[in-house]
């Protein structure tokens, strides 16, 4: 299974706030801090908001941050969070997608069930598991 860079970015940027927990960061920072889009960054932390996986503040003073404490974040809600908009194949798609095997196809029953497994193994972990320690550019 191969999750969107959005949910990598998701994931990146939960396991970077619950190493500092008491600090607030910008996208600028964090964007920075990963060498990636600010843009695209501040699409996923918006995600994470809606999902209530973090909370932002605008202005001085503000920033993104843990909504709980991250050993109260399962891995697998934020993975099925983040990826519902992706699907695993076309079959997979909210509109059945076009693909011509689907009357008779015996793949998506397994796809689908490979899938709830992996999400299942990332169920038994949380983002305290996968916090960084230490310096994030040395990691």
């Amino acid at each position: 299974m191969r999750l969107a860079t959005f949910t990598d970015y998701g994931l990146r940027i939960l396991m970077r706030l619950a190493s500092s927990p008491e600090e607030r960061f910008s996208t600028a920072d964090l964007a920075a801090q990963f060498q990636v889009s600010q843009h695209h960054l501040t699409k996923v932390v918006q995600d994470l908001a809606r999902g209530g996986f973090v909370i932002t503040q605008r202005g001085a003073g503000g920033g993104v941050s843990l909504a709980r404490d991250a050993d109260q974040i399962g891995l697998g809600s934020v993975v099925r969070h983040l990826e519902r908009r992706f699907a695993l194949v076309e079959c997979c798609q909210a509109d059945g997608g076009s693909c011509v095997l689907k009357p008779r196809c015996l793949l998506k029953p397994r796809l689908l069930a490979a899938q709830e497994v992996f999400l299942t193994a990332l169920d038994r972990s949380t983002v305290a598991d996968c916090a960084w320690s230490g310096d994030v550019a040395a990691a």
